[in-house]
């Protein structure tokens, strides 16, 4: 059963996302966050894997708020703008000041949080597990084989690296 729309549902952003030409916004001035390009490859690959799943927040002007990647992919990349003729997702904001704007995009970056290395290890041996092999799982997940390597070995840093103990060069001399 689909819930009742209320005004309170009504007046939430996303209950207004809009397919847009990516030419109608405009990054901000002053977006500390970087993606690099094992990242903007990721974000490439889940769009097309999964469709838009996040929308471009943006103020009513245009200027972007959040989701600048996701729209410097939906204005360049030609296998992005093919699956939704070249469409992208907004919501807009309703009119903010600029020191509220500058909090709202600091915040939608930190919020998304990071990822522990011990549960993504988990899951890359779970991956594995199940049956893909290392290969897959760094081309899907766009990391190194190195970095699959690491994720997937079970055996402790200490036992790996040192034998959980150290050589003779790390015992400090009185002098």
């Amino acid at each position: 059963m689909c819930p009742t729309k209320t005004p309170d549902i009504d007046r939430q952003p996303i209950a207004h996302v809009e397919w847009v030409d990516p030419a109608t916004l405009r990054a901000n001035s002053y977006n500390p966050n970087r993606v690099f390009g094992p990242e903007m490859r990721l974000l490439k690959l889940s769009i097309l894997s999964h469709g838009w799943t996040q929308p471009i927040v943006a103020r009513t002007d245009g200027e972007i708020v959040d989701g600048f990647h996701r729209w410097t992919l939906a204005s360049s990349d030609e296998d992005i703008r093919a699956i939704t003729s070249g469409l992208c997702p907004v919501v807009y904001l309703d009119e903010i000041s600029l020191e509220e704007q500058m909090l709202a995009t600091i915040r939608h970056n930190r919020a998304r949080g990071q990822h522990g290395v011990l549960r993504m290890g988990e899951i890359v041996r779970a991956l594995i597990d199940s049956g893909m092999d290392a290969a897959m799982v760094g081309s899907l997940l766009q990391m190194e084989d190195e970095e699959v390597e690491r994720l997937a070995d079970l055996t402790p840093s200490p036992q790996h690296a040192g034998k959980d103990h150290f050589g003779k060069g790390w015992v400090p001399t009185r002098g």
